[in-house]
Parts: structure tokens; C-alpha cells; sequence
């Protein structure tokens, strides 16, 4: 969902995030992937979580955070989660409905489409702890989530008007709630994993990305597609997803220490989150990325399409 081969190609460099401690003498060893840049905050949580679980169980659980796409698009990714040949993920929430349909409630459009109403969600108990256990018949267990701000469209024109955003050939994620949302609008859009979008969006193949202004400036997409439009329909999450067969083979003691060490960080980065996506577009607007809303008639038509 959110980066791609494009970093696999360059081999990225971790010398940046490279723990500050030695990992060679833990006990357990957890392979958890991302496919994004780890600037963004959501994906950041990774490293946040390692070097937080590492001083909480006194360096008995090494949380081996891969972003960058380096095992792969998320698709491929799930798979290798539930066999068991990695033990995490950050996975997107758009990605996570492929083993857990009931993540794709998260994506329903002008739902959970704002910081605040993310945030009442989290708080909500029972209806988040049901939220939270979509993959728990395939072995997967979740326990909270990441984000990455509001999605709109970042496009190669102008799209001021629903009719602009008729002529553009929109990339949406691999998850059967996006394409009865575009569906829904009478837009063009073209379904690929997120590792194909830089060549794709260069090329012409699409002429526009569904996403977040923290996506696509950090990851550059920006480049290519200099316009966006804020529609603020969903929030971008990433969902932290672990096998639960290697779950519970910790001990007691680590089991708990491990879950509330992802619940604290998370939370503490949903806040950096806030920030982020407002610092992220003042970024862009100074690189003269222009910035679009449609009108508020054209805003409700979406909506009532969409339900």
C-alpha cells in the first residue's frame, strides 16, 4: 500500500533506524513488515516499538522491523504472516481486509474520516477490541493501530469539480471497498499494489493516486502528481497484525509486556500523526503543490453516492 520496488531495487539503507543496541543475544526474534518509508510516523512506530520492547523486556524480544517494501507488496506479505514465516505487520487497512474483511469497515467513505473520530474509535472498547480480532479465525491476531492522515486524490491536473475527476485515471489499493467507492462515484480506477505506482504514475498508466498528503509528499509522489484534492473521506491506517501461533508461544510475562508496549507507542504516534499531516502539506504548498476542495454540493453528492 504504501511504498514500493522501487525502494527494493535501491536496496534502502536502515543506517538511519540501525537499533543503538546488539540483538544477537535475544531470545526471540519477531520479523515484522511494513511496505512504507519510515519518515512516516505511522511506519516509524515500527523502530518506536523495537527499541521500546527491547528496554522493557531487558533485551529478551528482538523486534526486527523490515519497511521499505524488502519482503515484498502486502498481498504476498499476509501470506507469509500467516504461514508463520514472518511473526508481524504494519499492514495497511486498505491491504488487511484480503484475510479480514471486517478492517475494510475502516475504509467505508466519510465514516471514520477524521483524527477525532479515529481517535473516538480506539477509545470505543468492545466495538474497537471486535474491530481488532477481523483475522483472529486465520491465525492473526491484532492489537492497534498506526496512521497516516486523510485521504484525498493527488492528481497529474486540476480537480476542482467531480467532472475534472472524471478524466483521471485513478490508482486504488488491492481492496474491494475502494472499487465500490469509485465505483459508487462513476470514476475511472485502476487496482495495483503499491510497489507499481512510481513507474505507473510516471509513465502515464495512471493520472492519479488515491492517498494521503503525508503519503504522497514523503514518498515523493508529488513529483509527478503536483495537485491535490482534500477530500478527507478516510483515514489511513496501519493495522499492527502478529501471528498468534508465535504469540503465544511467549511466556506469560512478555506476552503482556509486549502488548502494552504496542498499545503506549501507538498511541503516542497517533498524536505525532496529528502534527505530521499538517506540517507535511505546509511542506508541499512551499514546493508549489497546489491544493484543491470541492464544493460543499459536490462534497454531499459523494457522500450520498457512497452509501
Amino acid at each position: 500500500m504504501v511504498c514500493g520496488s522501487a525502494w527494493a531495487k535501491k536496496a534502502p539503507s536502515l543506517a538511519a533506524w540501525k537499533a543503538k543496541f546488539d540483538p544477537s543475544g535475544a531470545k526471540y526474534r519477531c520479523i515484522v513488515s511494513n511496505v512504507s518509508h519510515p519518515v512516516i510516523k505511522g511506519v516509524y512506530a515500527g523502530f518506536a516499538i523495537r527499541d521500546e520492547l527491547w528496554k522493557r523486556t531487558n533485551g529478551q524480544i528482538y523486534f526486527d522491523f523490515k519497511p521499505f517494501s524488502m519482503l515484498g507488496g502486502e498481498v504476498e506479505v499476509l501470506n507469509q504472516l500467516q504461514m508463520g514465516a514472518i511473526q508481524g505487520m504494519g499492514c495497511s487497512s486498505v491491504a488487511a481486509t484480503n484475510l479480514g474483511p471486517r478492517f475494510g469497515l475502516i475504509n467505508l467513505p466519510f465514516l471514520i474520516n477524521s483524527f477525532d473520530k479515529l481517535d473516538r474509535f480506539v477509545n470505543s472498547g468492545k466495538l474497537f477490541d471486535h474491530f481488532m480480532m477481523a483475522m483472529d479465525h486465520q491465525g492473526i491476531m491484532g492489537l492497534d493501530i498506526t496512521g497516516y492522515g486523510n485521504y484525498g486524490w493527488a492528481t497529474t491536473i486540476p480537480v476542482r469539480t467531480i467532472a475534472d475527476a472524471k478524466k483521471v485515471k485513478f490508482r486504488i489499493a488491492e481492496a474491494a471497498v475502494n472499487k465500490l467507492s469509485y465505483k459508487a462515484w462513476g470514476l475511472t480506477a485502476v487496482v495495483m499494489p503499491w510497489p507499481d505506482v512510481p513507474v505507473a504514475l510516471k509513465q502515464g498508466v495512471i493520472t492519479g493516486l488515491d492517498h494521503t498528503p503525508i503519503v504522497c509528499n514523503i514518498t515523493k509522489k508529488f513529483e509527478v502528481a503536483k495537485y491535490y484534492t482534500q477530500l478527507n473521506y478516510a483515514q489511513g491506517l496501519f493495522i499492527w497484525i502478529f501471528n498468534k501461533a508465535w504469540f503465544n508461544s511467549l511466556p506469560a510475562d512478555l506476552q503482556k509486556i509486549f502488548k502494552a508496549t504496542v498499545h503506549d507507542v501507538c498511541a503516542n504516534i497517533r498524536e505525532q500523526t496529528r502534527k505530521q499531516e499538517k506540517d507535511q502539506i505546509a511542506n508541499a504548498k512551499s514546493k508549489g503543490i497546489k491544493f484543491f476542495k470541492l464544493s460543499n454540493d459536490e462534497m454531499v453528492l459523494l457522500k450520498k453516492q457512497a452509501d
